[in-house]
């Protein structure tokens, strides 16, 4: 009997260093894994984009031909400074109304302009809400809308610029300008790809500065 309790003892006391040996090796792994330090994730990254300086300079008259920059020019009824990065066309149409696109070829912006010339006091809030029926059509895809007021009494431009919140928002920035009597112009900004504003945040910041300086420059004729 005490030869085989003494057999058992053996056999435990051996089952029992190889269980200390293996909870001292796996003990040793966990803690070359780490140096005591806690680590949390990165926030989600975004390609830099280089955007080129902004240069202005005064535009005031466009090409008549779309095609050819160079052809007869066609004075405007309003000059603004234009970012020297962009091309700028002039499209009409045989009613009253113009477009001046200024496309951005670097960033695949585009900054459309309307002008509408009023003929009567009623004009003005006609227009003012036709252009909060075009900015409504962006609201279910936005989180929010900053609304500012641009007034520049000496040169009678009075003006509301509207900054759209939301990742999936097609146009971010918007505006209206006007002198109240005779000029109507209206804005908004674009960019030709499938909206993810969080990484085009530089570049709509890019275009949405130039719009500010569009309407700080803007001159009725």
């Amino acid at each position: 009997m005490n030869v085989l309790n003494n057999y058992k003892y053996k056999k435990m006391k051996k089952k029992g260093f190889y269980s200390f040996v293996l909870l001292t090796t796996l003990a040793a792994l966990l803690l070359s894994c780490g140096d005591g330090k806690t680590y949390t994730p990165k926030p989600k990254g975004y390609m830099r984009i280089e955007l080129p300086m902004q240069k202005y300079y005064r535009v005031d008259s466009l090409s008549s031909d779309t095609n050819s920059p160079a052809g007869p020019k066609v004075a405007l009824p309003f000059s603004f400074e234009a970012n020297e990065n962009s091309v700028i066309m002039l499209k009409r149409n045989n009613m009253r109304l113009k477009w001046v696109d200024l496309k951005y070829p670097d960033v695949n912006g585009i900054i459309f302009l309307t002008y509408i010339p009023l003929k009567k006091p009623s004009d003005l809030e006609g227009e003012v809400d036709t252009s909060y029926q075009l900015l409504s059509k962006h609201f279910d895809f936005s989180s929010g809308v900053n609304e500012r007021a641009f007034v520049n009494k000496d040169e009678h431009v009075y003006a509301t610029t509207y900054m759209l919140q939301g990742q999936n928002v097609a146009s971010t920035y918007q505006f209206w300008a006007t002198d109240s009597i005779h000029h109507f112009l209206r804005g908004s900004l674009y960019i030709d790809c499938v909206p993810n504003n969080d990484s085009l945040a530089p570049v709509l910041k890019y275009l949405q500065q130039d719009i500010d300086h569009i309407l700080e420059t803007l001159r009725w004729r």
